[in-house]
């Protein structure tokens, strides 16, 4: 398997629920094994080799570490497979989170409890997840992980005749235009003709290759007003069905939207022309939609709505953007919608709500032209074409008000706030805010953020398009500040909407890597307590920062910090949060664990009251080996009731 010290990985092997079984499987991105190199490691690591019936070892326990009031308390579980050199170890280990998986669970399958119990109290429901599923066709190209195909996965939690919970397990790929023509599901083997965002294709067309958008559906996922969606940044959803996960097609939430129709002011004249001129590039050329509807939602729970947001395709070329904002009942029909224009050429991924306003965090980019000219030539990806944009040294946050006839709004929205910090914002799990009897009012948002430094659009999860390699060191640079982390923004304003102060801080003081900030969802635009996040225990010299190790829990209120950790080389993904009673943290935590050192995966139930605590650990459920899934991205718990 050694040539030229690259090394491959050995492939998976096909699903047995599978209703045809693929001829090929893919292995993972082609590797080159750092140097110094370790003799006994030049052969692939055991975990490699094709599945057998006696596991390689048994998996350590999980650990609980709680620091309440910010300290630290390290606990270190070492096995038998640490006493490599870690710097090579750690290497595998990243590798292992991106192998393609092209078999699919067709049919439930159960799966099996290894350690503790599901209580007969679990609510009924399923737990979505997504993410890509492949990394690289039988063309030899490779694709970035924002590019991979849509990969859905299910846990349907249910009881049985008695008081026993069981959990069933199905995957299977978002069937979009993308995946359909690049899949021949007689032969189970893939040709990528689509270039994607982040990559450039090596085995397929690659000059003149117009096929930019490919939607793949693989960020998020969504279950409102009937429907189950699979999102993604550049354009409409695709409808799934629940129980099957066939794909139903895609949803035209954005039909009857104009497209030149712009309201808000900004932009003015020059940029309205060159938005004329882009338009057919852009729209017939490239086949972009007129409009891109950003993966990331939110649940306004007091109002009972769904609220979402798309922008122009032509915004990522202009220094001015232009935003609609829709509201939803919960039979999908749409109830409100709010059009602004701002003069900033942005890029927004994630993004906030209050009763009285939206909120944009003004990730700030530019256009690069050497970048643009090749990325339309089809010699480097297209988002090269942009670059961060870090020329101020503050963060610029924009406060739209969400009903401009109800209330005081008499500050311009299209001036925004300036917080003191420069840094970009990834994600947000919650922003509320107080008003006081004299009408002056205050806001809090609670997200992640890293700096502009680390944001490295070209290499993001370390991904080299020019060579189809994974880099771990990219997500691991030094500098706490750089890195990804949660962040408390206070901004108070008084009663004529004056911003009086607006500062940005770790959130608790809690300085560790974190990111995928969540909450109850009962309390989504109103004053919550907690948040939980997935972090980054630092225990792992070559991989301190990512991936993540540990679920966090903060208290906003008492600013103590408590934390379950997944145990040696085991990392974790996106946590979600499970309601059981009327308190906030009163509920579970589902998580999946990525056990790298034995190529397994988890699903591990948490109690989130005893988080930090030994017996935090409710029940870990083994997912079948053949049926093991890359890092996905973003959960949701649709539940039965």
């Amino acid at each position: 398997m050694l040539k030229h010290n690259a090394i491959s990985l050995a492939p998976l092997s096909p699903s047995k629920t599978s209703s045809k079984s693929p001829k090929m499987q893919t292995n993972a991105f082609q590797i080159i094994v750092p140097k110094p190199m370790i003799p006994s490691l030049i052969n692939p690591p055991a975990v490699h080799r094709p599945p057998s019936s006696t596991p390689l070892l048994k998996p350590p326990r999980a650990i609980s570490i709680s620091t309440p009031n910010g300290g630290t308390t390290t606990t270190t579980t070492v096995s038998p497979l640490d006493v490599v050199d870690d710097s090579v170890t750690a290497f595998w280990d990243y590798q292992f989170l991106f192998v393609s998986q092209r078999s699919e669970a067709t049919e439930p399958v159960t799966l099996r409890v290894v350690e503790g119990a599901v209580p007969p109290e679990f609510p009924s429901g399923t737990y979505y997840l997504t993410g890509p599923g492949i990394f690289s066709d039988d063309h030899g190209s490779t694709v970035h992980p924002l590019d991979g195909h849509g990969y859905l996965r299910a846990f349907s939690f249910g009881k049985t005749n008695g008081d026993e919970v069981k959990v069933e397990f199905m995957a299977k790929y978002v069937k979009t235009e993308a995946q359909v023509e690049e899949h021949d599901p007689v032969t189970g083997t893939w040709r990528f003709t689509h270039r994607g965002p982040f990559s450039v294709l090596k085995g397929g067309k690659k000059v003149g290759n117009t096929k930019v958008m490919k939607n793949v559906a693989n960020t998020s996922v969504l279950s409102w007003g009937g429907k189950l969606l699979c999102l993604w940044e550049g354009g409409d959803p695709y409808e799934i069905e629940p129980k099957t996960l066939d794909t139903v097609g895609k949803v035209k939430l954005m039909e009857g939207c104009d497209p030149a129709v712009e309201t808000g002011g900004g932009g003015g004249g020059v940029w309205d022309v060159a938005a004329r001129l882009l338009k057919p590039i852009l729209y017939g050329v490239f086949e972009m939609p007129p409009k891109r509807l950003l993966s990331h939602y939110k649940l306004d729970s007091c109002r009972n709505r769904l609220l979402m947001v798309s922008c122009n395709a032509e915004d990522m070329l202009l220094p001015r953007s232009h935003f609609i904002f829709y509201e939803y009942d919960s039979s999908f029909k749409e109830v409100a919608k709010q059009e602004f224009t701002i003069p900033d050429h942005l890029m927004i991924h994630d993004w906030a709500f209050t009763d009285s306003h939206y909120i944009l965090f003004a990730n700030r980019i530019k256009l690069d032209v050497v970048g643009a000219m090749t990325a339309v030539c089809g010699t480097t990806p297209m988002i090269t074409a942009l670059s961060v944009n870090p020329s101020k040294d503050t963060s610029p946050i924009y406060l739209l008000p969400r009903f401009p006839d109800k209330g005081n709004h008499n500050r311009d929205w299209r001036v925004p706030i300036e917080a003191p910090s420069q840094f970009w914002l990834l994600h947000v799990c919650n922003a509320y805010e107080n008003l006081d009897e004299n009408g002056n009012s205050e806001i809090q948002i609670h997200g992640s953020a890293c700096s502009y430094e680390w944001f490295n659009f070209q290499k993001l999860f370390g991904y080299d398009w020019q060579s189809g390699k994974l880099d771990p060191s990219v997500m691991n640079i030094t500098g706490s500040k750089s890195l990804p982390h949660l962040v408390k923004v206070s901004i108070n304003l008084d009663a004529n909407g004056n911003c009086q102060r607006c500062d940005a801080e770790p959130l608790n003081e809690w300085n560790k890597s974190s990111d995928f900030p969540v909450i109850n969802p009962a309390f989504s635009g109103t004053k919550n307590k907690y948040i939980y996040a997935a972090a980054s225990s630092g225990s792992r010299s070559a991989l301190p920062s990512f991936p993540f190790d540990m679920v966090v829990k903060l208290n906003a209120s008492t600013k103590s910090v408590h934390t379950w950790s997944v145990g040696s080389r085991r990392f974790i993904g996106e946590p979600t949060f499970i309601s059981k009673g009327s308190e906030e943290d009163d509920g579970y935590i589902l998580v999946v664990e990525y056990a790298v050192a034995v190529q397994r995966c988890y699903l591990v139930i948490l109690d989130s009251k005893k988080i930090g605590a030994a017996d935090a650990l409710v029940a870990r459920l083994e997912v079948p080996k053949h049926l093991n899934f890359p890092l996905g991205f973003h959960g949701f718990w649709a539940s039965d009731d």
